[in-house]
């Protein structure tokens, strides 16, 4: 598992800092030692809308969804595929909030899926033409871990900007 938690930090971490100042480093706790969700927001000028996908540590983000909604879950296998749905899309965009050029933007949920030790979600926001500003707040799993990251990339006409949101920090602005 750790071999496969470096190759993730390596693949989706690293590349997307220019800086040595990105660096930070955190302690290993619990059963891995990064605590860290990564969405992607994508333009889709022809279609106008927002692709948004967002991936979470599987276990880390059970244990959120089963503290938060007290009931069970199984992200994996589960018995009621409609009632994990709405708990994934209820939980995200309680924590997943985007402002695009000074209006509040409605995540449309389109669903979940399993990739290797993690769920990715996607979402989709419509009727956005233009994009000039992107503001978002992303405190995914901030109430789990102290130790949370939350990365963002953020890609307009082809250009894409990322940011690093370390626990409690939840807020940042893209300019485009």
């Amino acid at each position: 598992m750790v071999q496969f938690l470096f190759k993730w930090l390596m693949v989706f971490l690293m590349p997307n800092f220019q800086t040595a100042s990105n660096a930070y480093y955190i302690e290993p706790t619990g059963n891995h030692p990064i605590y860290v969700s990564v969405t992607q927001i994508e333009h889709n000028a022809k279609d106008k809308t927002l692709e948004i996908s967002c991936k979470i540590f599987t276990d880390d983000f059970e244990h959120e969804l089963r503290r938060t909604y007290k009931g069970t879950v199984d992200l994996l296998q589960p018995k009621d595929k409609a009632a994990m749905n709405k708990l994934v899309s209820a939980y995200v965009q309680k924590h997943l909030l985007l402002n695009v050029n000074g209006k509040s933007a409605l995540l449309n949920f389109i669903g979940y899926e399993q990739d290797e030790e993690g769920i990715i979600s996607y979402y989709q926001v419509n009727d956005i033409a233009l994009v000039k500003k992107i503001d978002v707040v992303d405190n995914i799993l901030f109430d789990y871990k102290e130790q949370q990251i939350n990365i963002v990339h953020v890609i307009v006409n082809g250009k894409r900007k990322s940011t690093k949101l370390v626990n409690p920090d939840a807020t940042y602005s893209f300019a485009f």
